[in-house]
């Protein structure tokens, strides 16, 4: 192998810039993730939900009697992740939990278009979770896990941080 074969096979790591724009792209064009909750006693809980996006935070829809509903009550925190391995968003969030009747019109009408309508179902069967993202991280190899993190503490991030 020559020297500018070897060259051409290290991945280039994306700026902070780059990968904010990325996650930001992701959130707004993307309608699936991973959401995992945890809970006292029985461990983590991983489920695979669509989500609707409005800007700030994460909408997903979920039974009111599911063990993902159980845990946020206990804990109100959730852990999201887009993409796959080769190209992850993983997300720190704040999860609280919105009655069908209480969401927002437009969160609802654009939820409906990616997934099932709570709406549609009798009162008390679903409900929505906020889930306010408090970090986002983005890598896409190894090669970018120095300056990962695209937001800290609720904030977009100008400088790296990590």
């Amino acid at each position: 192998m020559h020297a500018n074969e070897e060259l051409a096979t290290i991945p280039i790591r994306r700026g902070l810039a780059e990968r904010r724009a990325h996650a930001r792209d992701r959130l707004e064009t993307g309608f699936q993730m991973w959401l995992a909750t945890g809970s006292d006693g029985h461990g983590a809980h991983l489920i695979p939900v669509a989500y609707t996006w409005d800007g700030s935070a994460l909408y997903t829809a979920t039974f009111v009697k599911s063990r993902t509903v159980a845990n946020v009550k206990g804990h109100p925190q959730a852990r999201v992740a887009l993409g796959d391995t080769a190209n992850v968003i993983m997300i720190d969030t704040s999860a609280s939990l919105v009655d069908v009747p209480d969401i927002g019109t437009g969160i609802a009408e654009h939820y409906a278009k990616v997934s099932t309508d709570p709406r549609t179902y009798p009162e008390g069967t679903f409900v929505y979770l906020r889930l306010h993202p408090r970090r986002i991280q983005v890598w896409n190899g190894l090669h970018e896990f120095v300056g990962r993190t695209v937001m800290r503490d609720g904030q977009w991030l100008d400088n790296p941080v990590d």
